[in-house]
C-alpha cells in the first residue's frame, strides 16, 4: 500500500472529521474533493474529473467510496479504504442511484448529510443528478468547508513535505534564472524549472508556471504561446512547486538585457511591501491585516491604482487545476486568525498597464507559535539577466 503518512495520522483525521459532523448535526457527509479524499484516507487519483464520491459517517462505520472501474486498484493501492463499490459507464448512466443505494444501506434515509459543493470534482450536472436524487429523500446541507477548515493547520508530517516542495521551488528559480537571457525561448525557461522539480522527486505542479515576458509579463495566470525573449525585456514567473501534493509557491519578474529606474523603483516598493506582509503574519491576529500592510505600503508610495486587492492564499495539497487552497484568502477584513501550522503564499504585484511594466515578487511562509518562517533560501533582488 503506497500511503504517504502513517496509518495513525489517517486515523486522527477521521477523527476529527467525524467530530466536526456530529458537532454541526449531521449523519454523513459526501466528500466529492479529491482533495478531501487524500486528506482522510491517501487516496489519490485524477479520477475525480468524473463521477467519484466517498461516504463519510458520524459513527464509526467504514469510509464507502464509489468510483469507476479504472480507478479501483488505485483506491485499493493509494488508501486506507476497504468499502469500494464501482459504476460502469452505460449509455444514460446515473452514478447517484448506486450513491442512494449506499446511503440507504447506511440507515441514512431521512438523516441531515453535507455535500461538499465547492470542489472540482463535483460539476454542476453531477450536483443535479444527487440533488434529484436524494430530495425529499433525506436533507443536504452544503459542508464545503468542513474538511477544508482541518487541512488549514498542517500536521508535522505534513511541514516536512510543504519544507521539501519550498526547496525544489527554489531550485526551479535558479534553474529559470539561469536559463533566461535575451533571445531565450519561454519554453526552454520553463522546461529548466521543471525538470529540477521532477528530478528532485517532485510531482508535476498543479497548475502553470505563470511565465511571460514581453506584453505577457503583465499576467497574472497562465496562458499559451511562448515566445522568444526580446534584446531588452521583462519576465515575470510564478509558479508552485509539488512534492507528495503539497505545494510551495515563489513568484519574481526580473530585467532582460538591461533594467530601468522606473521597474527598479517598483521593486523596491514591492520588497518593502512584501517584507511588511511577512511581518505582519502573526499567530493569533487577523489573516486581513497581511493584506492591511499591503495595502499601507503600496498606496503610500503611490501605487494604489496598480496593485491587486487581494495579496496571497493558502497553500496544501491539492490537484488540478489549481495550486490555490482556498479558503483563506489574504483580502483586508479577513477576521480568521493566524494559527501555527498555516501555509501561506503572500504576494505582492504591480501591473502598470499605461507603461507596460510589471514587478512581482512572492513567497510561501509557515506560520510559527512566534512569527512566521520564510520557506525560501532566496533573497529577491532586482535581477537583470544579460
Amino acid at each position: 500500500m503506497a500511503l504517504h503518512f502513517e496509518r495513525s495520522e489517517f486515523d486522527g483525521r477521521v477523527a476529527k472529521a467525524r467530530a466536526a459532523l456530529r458537532r454541526n448535526k449531521l449523519a454523513a457527509i459526501l466528500l466529492f474533493a479529491q482533495e478531501s479524499h487524500f486528506y482522510l484516507t491517501g487516496f489519490d487519483t485524477s479520477g475525480f474529473v468524473f463521477f467519484q464520491c466517498a461516504v463519510l459517517t458520524a459513527d464509526d462505520g467504514p469510509v464507502t467510496l464509489l468510483t469507476r472501474r479504472p480507478d479501483l486498484e488505485q483506491a485499493r493501492r493509494t488508501s486506507t479504504m476497504e468499502d469500494i463499490r464501482l459504476w460502469y459507464d452505460t449509455e444514460g448512466a446515473d452514478p447517484s442511484r448506486e450513491l442512494r443505494a449506499i446511503l440507504e444501506e447506511k440507515g441514512l434515509k431521512g438523516a441531515r448529510i453535507g455535500i461538499e459543493m465547492r470542489t472540482f470534482g463535483l460539476t454542476a450536472n453531477n450536483y443535479e443528478l444527487v440533488r434529484r436524487q436524494l430530495e425529499g429523500w433525506c436533507e443536504l446541507v452544503d459542508t464545503s468547508n468542513l474538511v477544508r477548515e482541518l487541512r488549514v493547520v498542517k500536521s508535522p508530517a505534513e511541514v516536512a513535505y510543504v519544507r521539501r516542495a519550498a526547496e525544489l521551488a527554489d531550485d526551479s528559480l535558479v534553474a529559470m534564472l539561469e536559463a533566461a537571457g535575451p533571445g531565450v525561448f519561454e519554453g526552454r525557461i520553463a522546461a529548466a524549472g521543471a525538470a529540477v522539480m521532477l528530478e528532485g522527486g517532485g510531482d508535476p505542479p498543479p497548475s502553470g508556471p505563470v511565465l511571460g515576458s514581453g506584453d505577457r509579463a503583465l499576467l497574472v495566470r497562465s496562458a499559451t504561446g511562448y515566445r522568444h525573449l526580446d534584446p531588452v525585456d521583462q519576465l515575470t514567473m510564478e509558479f508552485a512547486a509539488s512534492y507528495c501534493h503539497y505545494c510551495a509557491c515563489l513568484m519574481r519578474t526580473v530585467a532582460i538585457g538591461q533594467g530601468n529606474d522606473v521597474q527598479r523603483r517598483m521593486f523596491e516598493v514591492t520588497w518593502d511591501a512584501l517584507q511588511a506582509m511577512t511581518e505582519a503574519a502573526k499567530p493569533g491576529r487577523p489573516l486581513g491585516e497581511i493584506d492591511d500592510a499591503h495595502r499601507r505600503v503600496y498606496d503610500k508610495a503611490g501605487y494604489g491604482e496598480f496593485r491587486m486587492s487581494a495579496c496571497g492564499y493558502s497553500l496544501g495539497a491539492t490537484y488540478r487545476p489549481s495550486w490555490m487552497d482556498v479558503p483563506p484568502m489574504l483580502y483586508s477584513g479577513n477576521p480568521m486568525p493566524a494559527e501555527p501550522g498555516m501555509v501561506l503564499f503572500l504576494h505582492a504585484i504591480l501591473v502598470d498597464a499605461p507603461k507596460n511594466l510589471a514587478m512581482s515578487l512572492g513567497h510561501t511562509i509557515l506560520i510559527t507559535a512566534d512569527g512566521r518562517d520564510v520557506l525560501s533560501r532566496l533573497t529577491p533582488s532586482y535581477d537583470i539577466r544579460k
